[in-house]
């Protein structure tokens, strides 16, 4: 038996030797040192051995099956470091290739515009309220002294989903909210940034969806020249410190009396061009003073306080400062326009 244990040592550790991967090691193991290996055979016929063979057999059938499994081990651990060497070989990095240029996107030039203009008016001391777009037709028309009869309701289509349910056409709803929550005590001093909604046809200067900004400012001796301070100084900040407004009479049903604010045209300067239509000016926005009865119906006494209201368009804002020519750039996703505005 010990012929046939030392025989059955050289034939392990030379298979283990040639093996070349850890799967080949693992049919060494099971044939040398499993249950059905010959050296468990040879331990099965220890029975016919004398009394004082039996211990020196068992101990050399013990150091032989040790001697296996540690070279199983030391063949296993040297092919697994190989083959983890020979992945890094295989995916080695070569630092010396130039990187791949990540494309970063850029900000939407009306997300641009709103930042900016919220910028300008926090800086004199608006604050930025929020609304819902679906609005009840209470807070889009009656409450801004537009009566369900009022022929004024004509001027803007609105999409309704019941007949006291429709997407908002304004943001001023935003204002006649905040107003109820102050209960009838000012100042009230805020801008409402948001989405609306008409049933226009959509072309170069119109979108059944756009953006508004409406200011608001209620307290007690607020004057028609405060409205104009803060329009121009707002007008400045954005169009450039050489600009200047001016006021025209218009009508609005929740602003008495009403005006449109026109800006100097920053092509030529006020002189006259292609841009201005030869004015001088460009018309940027509707304003006036807060129609007594809407303060009412917000819970102010019109005899107590007053104050003024604006609103202009985003778009309209966004193309004046960026000579864009058609309103549904805006709206098309197309990066060759948006990648324009990287730096805005």
């Amino acid at each position: 038996m010990r012929e046939r244990l030392q025989e059955l040592k050289e034939q392990a550790l030379a298979q283990v030797t040639e093996a070349q991967d850890v799967k080949a090691l693992q049919e060494v193991r099971v044939a040398y040192l499993g249950k059905k290996g010959p050296i468990t055979e040879v331990l099965r016929g220890m029975g016919k051995l004398s009394a004082e063979e039996r211990p020196l057999i068992g101990q050399m059938a013990n150091e032989v099956r040790d001697e296996i499994k540690s070279a199983i081990e030391t063949k296993e651990v040297a092919l697994e470091t190989a083959a983890v060497e020979a992945k890094l070989a295989k995916e080695s990095i070569d630092v010396t290739l130039p990187g791949r240029p990540q494309k970063t996107g850029a900000r939407h030039p009306l997300t641009a515009v709103v930042e900016e203009v919220e910028d300008a008016f926090l800086g004199l001391g608006f604050s930025v309220a929020e609304g819902p777009e679906v609005e009840t037709d209470y807070y889009n028309f009656e409450a801004l002294n537009l009566p369900k009869d009022h022929p004024a309701r004509d001027m803007q289509d609105s999409f309704y989903f019941t007949d006291e349910l429709l997407l908002r056409t304004h943001t001023s709803p935003v204002q006649a909210r905040t107003m109820e929550k102050f209960e009838g005590r000012g100042p009230v001093k805020i801008i409402c940034p948001g989405k609306v909604f008409r049933r226009d046809d959509d072309d170069a200067t119109h979108s059944h969806q756009f953006m508004q900004i409406e200011g608001l400012f209620v307290d007690k001796n607020v004057r028609m020249s405060d409205l104009k301070g803060v329009l121009e100084a707002f007008a400045q900040s954005f169009f450039g410190p050489d600009r200047s407004i001016r006021l025209r009479p218009s009508f609005f049903p929740f602003t008495e009396p009403s005006v449109e604010v026109d800006v100097s045209c920053g092509m030529c300067g006020g002189e006259g061009c292609r841009v201005c239509k030869n004015t001088g000016w460009i018309e940027v926005l509707g304003a006036g003073m807060i129609h007594p009865k809407v303060l009412e119906m917000s819970g102010f006494d019109s005899k107590e306080y007053s104050g003024f209201a604006f609103g202009m368009g985003v778009e309209r804002l966004a193309m004046l400062k960026y000579d864009i020519d058609d309103i549904r750039h805006f709206y098309t996703n197309d990066v060759r326009f948006l990648a324009q505005f990287k730096r805005v």
